[in-house]
This record gives structure tokens, C-alpha cells and sequence, in this order.
């Protein structure tokens, strides 16, 4: 089944245009115009050497979306939108799963924050997002991505690469890997809070940069999108990542970057991130804000790492150091981040 035969199972003509969407670095994403009705769609192979179960993204979608609209959410939901076959997901040739989701008109997205303005909407929006879901009784939410936030695991992934890294990878990477090591016991503390349960289990987004933000032409948020990463964990992951794709100066490809950390940023997310879910947050929450945000920062380094010590099979990349420029940047962004958290601050 070629990808046309994939968009007329879900628009029933060959009367359409297809536009690819290379912002996400799992999925393969196109805007399809479908030129009869005059209507947008978003349509999406969902890559399941990651998603290894497609239909749960599906059904937790359904169950997020009906649990904004009960509790009248205010921004824009984005719909699954099954095919002529009232089929959510679309097998192709290769057995690979395909869907179609609403499109949100005159919407932009960044991949960084342009402003602190649009920082702080945007985290405002994932704090009434997370507020929104995160009711009494917690719908049935299952896990795409087992041990995604296993954070022992991803230290015992990253020492297995160590050891079976080809030698040219491991030598190009000799600083990086030496920074790295310094940082091992960072995620400790993490990994007690949640072992003990002295942080609660909610719903998060897990994928909260800001790039899942669509906004208007005058940067006003439109819709929280990408919702294939929703779970149940710590609260404390989607502050920490938020922090990690907000508060980079850079693109998180530059490798070269110095001081790629924005002070006034992370202020600016920590507000917004507060701003409706500060009365819900518990103490041991809200006293390990900063410590998540290095931790988080911490582990993407590791993640990217990891996948340029296995030659590069998991992260989308361009050139052959494409992960390990993303592991010099996020190293670098560490650094900025400790350095404000942790230096005395004048004025």
C-alpha cells in the first residue's frame, strides 16, 4: 500500500497535497491539504520502532481528550480522525501504522522561545494543561514508552554503550564522556524520591517543549499538541524538560554553543509552570524544581549520548556527530544552569 493508497483511506480522493513536517525527530509528519473539502489535516506515520504498541497512543488520546473537554478546557483539542474504514490507525505495506489528526489553522510553532513572554505562555499553557488532567481520579492511562523515565535504566544503557562503543566513537567522544561520568550520581536522589514514594504519581505530558505548543500569529497559545507520550509519573519530569527546551539559547543540534543558558528564562518557566499548578504541587515537589531541571537536562545529555555510542539508531540525524553535537550542547546547558542555581548572584 503506497502512501496514496493511505490518504485515500482516510479522504476518500486523489485530490490532495502532501507538505512534510520535519520538527519532530521520531515520527514522519506531513501536512495533508485535501483539496476537494478545502480542509487541512495532519497526517502521520507513527515510527513503532518507539511506539512499540500504536494502538495505545490511540486510546490514550481518546481518553485525555475527553477528559479536557469534560472539565471545559479552554485551548483548542486536537482530534484523531478515523478513516472511511472508522479506522484510527491505517496499516501500509511495511505493516507500519499511519493516522490523521485535526489541523489547527493560522498556528506557528518554535523551536525555541523567542521571547520570555512566549516562555511564560507557553509554560502557563502546560501548567493548565497538567492542571486540566490531573483530576481526582486519574483516568486509565497506559505507558507508550516502558521505562522511558526509568532513570536507572538509562544510566545502565548509557555504562552498557561505554563498553560496546566502536573505538573511533568512543575516542571522539572521550570529553564528552568524561563530563558525563562526573555527573553519575545526579539522578540518585530522583530515583529514592520515587522508589520511597515521596513524590506522587500524576499525568504527564512528557514531551513539554515548546515546539508542543502551537500559538497564533501574535504568540497567544492555540493547543497543547502531541499527546503520544502521555503516562503516569513524577510532575516534576515535565518542569524539568520544559526547563530543557525552554531556557536553551541555542538549537539543541549546535555543538558549539557556550553559555547557552538564559537566567531569566528559567525564571520566566518556573512562573508559568507555577501559575496553576502551584496550589497542587505537594512540598517535596515544589522544593525539587531546580534539582529536576538538571536532571532532566542531565538525562537528555545521557539519552543523546547513548545513541552515538550505539552508532546512532534511535535519534533522527543529518551528519555522523549529529548526537554527540546535541550532547555537547545539553552539556553545556548543564553547566549554565548549575552555575545560576548554584553561584551567588548579584543585585
Amino acid at each position: 500500500m503506497e502512501l496514496k493508497d493511505i490518504v485515500i483511506q482516510f479522504i476518500g480522493t486523489d485530490h490532495y497535497s502532501l507538505s512534510p513536517i520535519n520538527d519532530g525527530l521520531i515520527n514522519t509528519t506531513y501536512l495533508l491539504e485535501d483539496h476537494d473539502r478545502e480542509k487541512k489535516f495532519i497526517l502521520q506515520k507513527i515510527n513503532q520502532n518507539v511506539f512499540k504498541q500504536p494502538e495505545i497512543i490511540v486510546n490514550n488520546h481518546l481518553l485525555i481528550n475527553e477528559l479536557l473537554r469534560s472539565n471545559n478546557y479552554q485551548f483548542q483539542i486536537v482530534e484523531p480522525i478515523p478513516s472511511l474504514n472508522d479506522q484510527l490507525l491505517v496499516k501500509d505495506e511495511n505493516d507500519q501504522p499511519w493516522r490523521m489528526l485535526s489541523f489547527v489553522e493560522n498556528s506557528i510553532t518554535f523551536l525555541t522561545a523567542p521571547s520570555l513572554q512566549t516562555a511564560f505562555a507557553a509554560a502557563k499553557t502546560f501548567s493548565y494543561f497538567l492542571t486540566t488532567v490531573n483530576t481526582e481520579n486519574l483516568p486509565a492511562i497506559e505507558d507508550t514508552l516502558p521505562d522511558f523515565l526509568n532513570f536507572e535504566k538509562r544510566i545502565a544503557d548509557y555504562k552498557n554503550s561505554l563498553k560496546n562503543a566502536a573505538p573511533h566513537l568512543q575516542e571522539n567522544a572521550k570529553a564528552e564522556i568524561e563530563a558525563t561520568n562526573q555527573f553519575l550520581s545526579l539522578p540518585d536522589k530522583w530515583i529514592a524520591m520515587e522508589r520511597s514514594n515521596q513524590i506522587p504519581k500524576r499525568i504527564i505530558h512528557a514531551d513539554v517543549k515548546i515546539s508542543n505548543i502551537l500559538f497564533d500569529q501574535n504568540h497567544n497559545p492555540l493547543a497543547v499538541i502531541d499527546l503520544d507520550t502521555m503516562m503516569i509519573s513524577t510532575i516534576l519530569y515535565d518542569f524539568g524538560t520544559m526547563v530543557q527546551s525552554y531556557t536553551n539559547t541555542t538549537q539543541e543540534d549546535d555543538g558549539s554553543a557556550k553559555n547557552n543558558f538564559n537566567p531569566e528564562m528559567y525564571e520566566a518557566v518556573k512562573e508559568g509552570f507555577l501559575f496553576y499548578l502551584k496550589e497542587k504541587l505537594t512540598p517535596k515537589e515544589s522544593d525539587h524544581l531546580d534539582y529536576a531541571a538538571q536532571v532532566a537536562i542531565y538525562i537528555q545529555e545521557i539519552r543523546f549520548l547513548t545513541d552515538y555510542l550505539n552508532g546512532s539508531t534511535y535519534y533522527s540525524i543529518t551528519h555522523p556527530e549529529h548526537n554527540l553535537d546535541r550532547t555537547r550542547n545539553q552539556l553545556e546547558l548543564l553547566k549554565g544552569l548549575r552555575a545560576y542555581l548554584y553561584h551567588p548572584r548579584q543585585g
